[in-house]
């Protein structure tokens, strides 16, 4: 049987590329190499490259997504391993694109990429499924509302955060009416809608969920204990929060919690892996997000919940690679 070529695709057009080095990297280094031949492939906003083993960069041929070798030889992917956070790898247009050119690929299709990048619109399909989220107010950008108002159905503190964005950047959480213009302005630096939600007060939670060996698992819980107000970019990748796994709740919490992520993942018909996140109030999960390219660093929270979970990083990224290769 011979070797499928696989590419881990990383790199990324926003300020995340950074974490996708490295996730990239663990998977480059965690494929089963008497399976796959494993590449990597960089996608930046100015350049798409092949980085060969000693450092030397080829481009990639967007009519296929082919490698140029030169000599007239190009290099084929059986499947692509998208480890991209952010745009464009986990809004869609990396995964319509590679449909349109017949590559194929790991993790969720371009819909479901688009759906979920989208918070607003994630927890709206989420609440006919029965799934409970904060209280909320969308705003685009020119669209008026006054500070009164939005303390009136919301209360405070609440949230204020870009309704499209990977990684926590631009959010703010806001404890005075004072406040409100400064946050609202710094959430539109990052995209042109934005979301206000009442603060939850509960234990947050990272659910790590995906479809193994033809199952609906879940890897872990996490527990989030940020040594600030809340989870953010800098607590996120700079270390600056507790991550407990798996979390301090009690079995019946847990396995609310696990149906809830379990059903969310369906619902929204998902594949590959996917780390949501939630607030625990009176027992009762409330979403908050659904990252379906999650950090897959050392340091991030699906390898240390796979690691609990018992199953190898090998096993897990062969794994998508597997199913990556039925499409």
């Amino acid at each position: 049987m011979s070797k499928k070529n696989v590419a881990v695709v990383m790199g990324g057009y926003s300020d995340e590329y950074k974490v996708s080095l490295k996730s990239g990297q663990l998977i480059f280094d965690s494929l089963d190499r008497e399976l796959y031949n494993v590449y990597k492939v960089v996608v930046l906003k100015d350049e798409w490259y092949f980085l060969e083993d000693n450092g030397s960069k080829k481009p990639i041929n967007k009519a296929d997504f082919s490698a140029d070798l030169g000599n007239g030889e190009s290099l084929k992917f059986d499947a692509c391993f998208n480890i991209i956070h952010g745009t464009p790898g986990e809004n869609g247009s990396l995964q319509a694109y590679w449909d349109a050119v017949g590559q194929k690929y790991t993790g969720c299709d371009f819909y479901q990429s688009a759906l979920t990048f989208n918070k607003k619109d994630t927890l709206a399909v989420l609440s006919k499924y029965g799934i409970p989220s904060a209280k909320s107010i969308y705003l685009r950008k020119g669209e008026a509302i006054s500070d009164d108002e939005i303390v009136k159905q919301l209360g405070l503190p609440v949230f204020v955060k870009p309704n499209q964005s990977g990684s926590s950047l631009g959010i703010s959480k806001v404890k005075e009416k004072s406040e409100l213009n400064a946050a609202i302005e710094f959430a539109y630096k990052e995209d042109d809608e934005i979301l206000i939600e009442s603060a939850l007060a509960g234990m947050e939670v990272s659910v790590g969920v995906l479809d193994y060996k033809g199952e609906v698992i879940v890897l872990g819980i996490t527990e989030i204990v940020p040594d600030k107000e809340f989870f953010d970019y800098e607590a996120k990748y700079e270390g600056a929060s507790q991550e407990i796994t798996p979390a301090r709740i009690d079995e019946e919490t847990r396995k609310k919690v696990e149906e809830i992520a379990i059903k969310a993942y369906k619902s929204l018909g998902m594949s590959g892996f996917s780390r949501s996140e939630y607030i625990i109030v009176d027992g009762i999960p409330h979403m908050l997000e659904m990252n379906t390219n999650p950090g897959f660093s050392p340091a991030s929270l699906l390898p240390q919940q796979a690691k609990i979970y018992g199953i190898s990083i090998k096993d897990l990224c062969g794994n998508e690679v597997e199913k990556a290769l039925l499409k």
